[in-house]
């Protein structure tokens, strides 16, 4: 199997000249604001000091002003106008990777189909780093998938649709869980399931560093003036958002920035980071990604729901013992708020959500089954991959 990958580049335009290439430049930046120095910089990067001198000096003359200020015995730090672009930098690529991520495995899954007539294991999930961490295991042990970020509600929708074989989305642990699961409840009561655990995360608010505005909740965000930025309508951090609101009784309109909003954590963050919001609420992992404050407010679970027999895939088994595997287990617990512990695990949505089907949140099931429209699942334990 073979990968494709797929990343933004971008240049200046300038009238009557070529176009001016950025990623070295933005790469030298980069190296710059984390070492102070451009010779350090131009030693990371594996280039010449003159080389790395001469990059910089065309992009202030392409630009018309300096991009590092430098002084004698002081090393190198950016200007406002080099802070900027690589904030931009940080940005787009934080919102645009998921999306090409996705591009890229359906254009590799398309070629792979072509060349070797196999059908790909395909994933559709709410985006997140220790997917993307489960992402790289999977390329790395040469399995034969697709993998596509979505939003949760999509992904569960896709899996009814029978569009894909695993669906990812995340659902809060505790007194949020059955509030949370009401968007998805068409989705996950349209057949049996078994759903998957990955991992477990910390959400919470991610603040400008040591928050200024002294922001403890929600309920300040409007009494202390705080710039919010949101996550996309339907994404299921936003269902969250709006559920943690509705607790603490504060109105859309009475926070500042509400309808502005990005499509990742980690485009959250660099937004915080950037300095054009102060506020933010996302992962743990993207708050310490960027430097930022952060508030722990909700721990959640992510899951993948599959058919009831996930087996049934020649390569769900190989998937399963992936997420079993200590590689990946180490590798998600270096992210910082997520825990590993329970990775590769099978459940019912009754052993899943026990407290929300005591409650008859899944009502439709128990009615289906008790007029038996369909067949007695598998248990858990009859789930588990056979040992070759």
């Amino acid at each position: 199997m073979f990968r494709i990958i797929v990343r933004p580049e971008w240049s200046l335009k300038r009238r009557g000249s070529p176009d001016f290439p950025l990623p070295q430049v933005l790469r030298l930046l980069a190296a710059v604001h984390q070492g102070g120095s451009l010779s350090q910089a131009a030693r990371t990067l594996g280039l010449s000091y003159r080389h790395a001198w001469g990059l910089i000096r065309e992009a202030d003359y392409a630009f018309g002003t300096p991009l590092i200020s430098m002084e004698r015995g002081k090393g190198g730090q950016l200007t406002r106008l080099g802070e900027i672009l690589l904030w931009a930098d940080r940005r787009i690529a934080a919102r645009l990777n998921p999306s090409l991520d996705s591009l890229s495995s359906e254009l590799s899954a398309e070629m792979e189909r072509v060349l070797s007539h196999a059908s790909p294991l395909r994933i559709q999930a709410s985006h997140g780093f220790a997917v993307q961490v489960l992402q790289e295991a999977l390329a790395e042990s040469n399995l034969d998938f697709d993998l596509r970020f979505t939003s949760s509600s999509e992904a569960l929708a896709a899996l009814a649709r029978q569009e894909c074989e695993f669906a990812g989305f995340h659902i809060p642990e505790g007194e949020l869980e059955s509030a949370a699961l009401q968007p998805y409840l068409h989705s996950l009561n349209y057949r049996p399931l078994r759903l998957i655990q990955l991992a477990t995360r910390t959400q919470g608010l991610m603040l400008t560093q040591n928050n200024p505005l002294n922001i403890l909740s929600f309920k300040d965000l409007g009494k202390r003036g705080g710039r919010f930025v949101n996550r996309q309508p339907g994404s299921g951090t936003r269902l969250l958002i709006d559920v943690l609101m509705h607790r603490e009784q504060v109105l859309h309109d009475t926070v500042p920035g509400y309808d502005m909003w990005e499509y990742t954590h980690a485009a959250v963050a660099a937004f915080i980071a950037s300095g054009m919001a102060d506020v933010g609420f996302g992962i743990e992992t993207a708050a310490r990604q960027f430097n930022l404050d952060f508030i722990p407010l909700v721990r959640e679970r992510y899951f993948f729901a599959c058919s009831p027999e996930p087996e049934s895939h020649p390569t769900v088994s190989q998937v399963l013992n992936v997420l079993r595997g200590r590689d990946l287990h180490k590798g998600i617990a270096q992210l910082a708020g997520y825990d590993p512990s329970r990775c590769g695990e099978i459940f019912t949505l009754e052993e899943a959500f026990s407290d929300s089907c005591s409650m008859g949140l899944f009502t439709n099931r128990s009615a289906q089954k008790k007029k038996g429209v369909r067949k007695p699942a598998k248990t858990s334990r009859e789930l588990e991959p056979k040992q070759e």
